[in-house]
């Protein structure tokens, strides 16, 4: 049981899901004016750091297939 919440599969679910938590903060963010710009890029640059490790984590879980 203890492997299951520790899986690379589970952490990839929990990156998406943070991932799409950021789209969704950073949408209603931008559209409040005045946004607070350094908020923005802060969360957007998390945003970024997540899809990265996301595409890592993917790979790692299912590599590309030879050509």
């Amino acid at each position: 049981m203890e492997e299951n919440l520790h899986s690379p599969e589970r952490r990839l679910i929990e990156l998406r899901i943070e991932h799409a938590d950021l789209d969704s903060l950073i949408d209603r963010l931008s559209l409040d004016r005045p946004a607070d710009e350094l908020t923005l890029r802060r969360l957007k640059k998390r945003r970024l750091l997540l899809r990265d490790q996301i595409a890592r984590l993917e790979l790692r879980l299912e590599p590309p297939e030879p050509a």
